[in-house]
């Protein structure tokens, strides 16, 4: 679910993983559009880098 809002509304994507600087960031340039694309690419990019983290730290958790 969150990877189609990543697509369709990027800067909402930001919001759902905790990031609301980047999403206002990505908001401003996403209000351009030739800014919808990059904005697509970095709200998916920053979504696959947070799902990484929460493996890594359900990981060191267990120990």
């Amino acid at each position: 679910m969150r990877l189609l809002i990543a697509l369709l509304l990027p800067w909402l994507g930001f919001f759902t993983i905790g990031r609301p600087v980047a999403g206002i960031i990505c908001l401003i340039l996403q209000l351009t559009v030739i800014g919808w694309i990059p904005a697509a690419i970095w709200a998916v990019y920053s979504l696959s880098q947070y799902k990484t983290d929460k493996k890594i730290e359900q990981a060191l958790g267990k120990r």
